[in-house]
């Protein structure tokens, strides 16, 4: 079968929640906040639903967080950002807030003698205290925050979150301390979030109707849901705010293509789509399933893309900004599978349960990380139902994966360069081999000023020039939504699974490429990749060069091969010895922005292989094959 696609339209107003519900059906089936009971609260609560051994391990973190000091925000460390584009100072001791009392809430809730209370006291006050709930790099560039003008980020939303289960969980005995805590909680809370997300929600581009939006919104909504369900006494308006929520949600809904797909990759896939499934799961407990929109096809869709893009282990394809490795979250998995019925999803969160059985507490969206809690007796660790699929088309972001029966995987993608997140890589692949990786995507670095700046493509990840792709004269692709793949095709038959596409569009006229057809296959019956790229350009290049991203051991030894080894795995390449010659370097590790590469790929550092085409021309074809040795 062959489809011919283009890149997705910008927004399809499905308007899924707006078409389906009304502020006056939300208003009839919301449970009131008196008798809304979403969690345990006491010791016999928490036991009948979550085993003991679980129960023990919290609390034991609680004690660990007795020793921790709610430190305040400094002025200065406020203004590292603006300063030296460093965001760790600051976000070592705010979200180390944050998940400190969470672990002192949670211990307090379970075992409820009270011993927790004068750090939870502390850990409330010392954040209700702090100027700006969220980070400076969300603020602009003025470093210090104008509290006149709240503005609702991903952790001020998250923060928000934390202090509703606060009240939640103890707020009776807050109340016991000093009646003015509940009340702080609840003033803070209304004006940096409650009040803005009210009357001028449109102003924030993660809630625009008329461009795509990423993971901020969902991710932004579902804490949005939980702070308010859990802390508006005034029925009216906790109403207006969760439909408020809903439409909100719509506009994440209304971005995504066709296939659910998720192009900010699967890392971020656990910030955009799983936050989706955490409003889900929001909206259904609080109004006795009367909001549910499990079997909508979109919603499906966007929650299958998880499965269809894991290679093996902790690896998954990670083009742009997604990183290569994470441990998904099975618990999360195999509820949003029950929920959509999808039993493939449930196997893959069972697989990854048993492969990865921790229950980690600690950390954002913590409205899931309750509901795992709640989940650990009633999933069954399964490492055997779960298949991984053979071959998968995203049309939507224009992703390809292929596997065969001797562990070879690949993954290619068109696209623009225009994505969430996105690196110049139009055209780029991966290849894997016995699950280990051997052709890689680099990942992104750390996240400093620069990264989200009009410098964003000086870094050296975000160039094409340091992926699996063409350079003529040493340029590059361009970022913009213009720069794109054309006549994007994928075919799967018997013999081979593939995608075809022009990717000259990708690049900026002083490139010169007229045309640039490039062809990743996967041959199942030959065990082998192949890379096939056919060209015309507007004029003689001066040079005409290939790259290859890889963390393997590099011998380049014989020519016209090329053996990529990663501990026990060789992968071998080929290419024509008369057509290319062959050298490597190695991309800088030093810097803020760039440290991460020392670890990222299990201390293995990044080589660029450069093929360099001898006699380069006007036109051209060659062919890069990979197999298995």
């Amino acid at each position: 079968m062959c489809f011919v696609v283009s890149t997705k339209a910008q927004i399809t107003p499905r308007n899924i929640f707006g078409k389906d519900y009304s502020l006056g059906a939300v208003q009839q089936s919301l449970i009131p906040l008196n008798q809304w009971h979403p969690y345990p609260q006491n010791p016999t609560e928490w036991k009948a639903q979550v085993p003991d051994s679980v129960l023990q391990k919290v609390i034991k973190d609680g004690e660990k967080a007795l020793n921790y000091k709610f430190e305040p925000i400094s002025a200065t460390i406020s203004l590292d950002y603006v300063r030296s584009g460093d965001r760790n100072r600051h976000g070592n001791i705010s979200y180390g807030k944050r998940n400190n009392l969470f672990q002192l809430l949670l211990a307090e809730s379970i075992e409820d003698k009270g011993r927790f209370m004068e750090a939870i006291l502390n850990g409330i006050w010392s954040i209700c205290e702090e100027s700006y709930w969220g980070v400076p790099a969300h603020i602009g560039h003025t470093g210090l925050p104008d509290v006149t003008n709240p503005v609702v980020d991903l952790f001020s939303a998250e923060t928000a979150s934390v202090l509703a289960i606060a009240d939640y969980w103890v707020g009776k005995k807050l109340d016991k301390i000093n009646p003015l805590i509940r009340k702080r909680i609840y003033h803070e809370t209304n004006v940096r979030i409650f009040n803005p997300m009210l009357n001028n929600p449109e102003r924030f581009g993660w809630m625009s109707k008329t461009k795509p939006v990423n993971n901020w919104n969902p991710w932004i909504m579902s804490n949005w849901i939980m702070s308010n369900l859990l802390l508006e006494k005034d029925e009216n308006r906790r109403a207006k705010m969760l439909y408020g929520a809903m439409i909100g949600l719509d506009s994440y809904l209304n971005s995504l293509g066709e296939d659910g797909g998720c192009d900010e990759g699967p890392s971020y896939w656990f910030a955009a789509g799983g936050s989706v499934f955490d409003c889900l799961e929001l909206l259904q407990n609080a109004t006795n399933n009367r909001v549910n929109i499990y079997q909508n096809e979109l919603i499906k869709k966007m929650a299958n893309y998880v499965y269809k893009t894991h290679i093996s282990g902790e690896y998954f394809v990670n083009f742009a900004d997604a990183d290569p490795t994470l441990r998904p979250d099975g618990l999360m998995l195999y509820r949003f599978g029950k929920a959509i019925q999808e039993p493939q999803l449930q196997h893959f969160g069972e697989w990854a349960f048993a492969k990865y059985p921790q229950v980690k507490t600690e950390g954002y969206q913590r409205m899931r990380r309750i509901q795992n809690l709640l989940t650990v007796g009633s999933i069954k660790a399964n490492d055997t139902a779960y298949q991984p699929v053979n071959e998968a088309w995203i049309s939507d972001i224009q992703v390809m994966t292929a596997r065969d029966n001797t562990g070879l995987f690949l993954a290619t993608h068109g696209g623009h360069n225009d994505e969430s997140h996105n690196h110049n890589d139009v055209g780029d692949f991966i290849i894997y081999y016995k699950g280990k990786p051997m052709i890689i995507d680099a990942g992104r670095g750390n996240y400093t000023a620069r990264t989200f700046s009009k410098q964003r493509y000086e870094l050296w990840f975000t160039q094409s020039q340091h992926h699996n792709l063409p350079m003529i004269n040493g340029i590059g692709q361009k970022d913009g939504r213009s720069f794109e793949a054309h006549d994007v095709a994928f075919l799967s038959n018997e013999k081979e699974v593939g995608l075809t596409m022009n990717i000259a569009g990708a690049y900026p006229q002083e490139a010169g490429i007229q045309t640039w057809k490039r062809g990743v296959k996967l041959l199942k019956q030959k065990h082998q990749i192949e890379i096939n790229d056919d060209f015309v350009l507007s004029q003689n290049p001066q040079s005409l060069q290939q790259v290859l991203m890889t963390i393997c051991q590099v011998d380049t030894s014989k020519a016209g091969q090329i053996i990529f080894t990663n501990d026990d795995t060789q992968l071998v390449a080929t290419y024509d010895p008369n057509l290319f010659s062959v050298s490597t370097d190695m991309p800088s590790t030093e810097g803020m922005e760039y440290d991460s590469f020392k670890t990222k790929w299990g201390k293995k550092f990044v080589t660029r292989i450069i093929l360099t085409h001898k006699k380069p021309s006007t036109k051209g074809k060659y062919q890069l094959k990979f197999e298995g040795k």
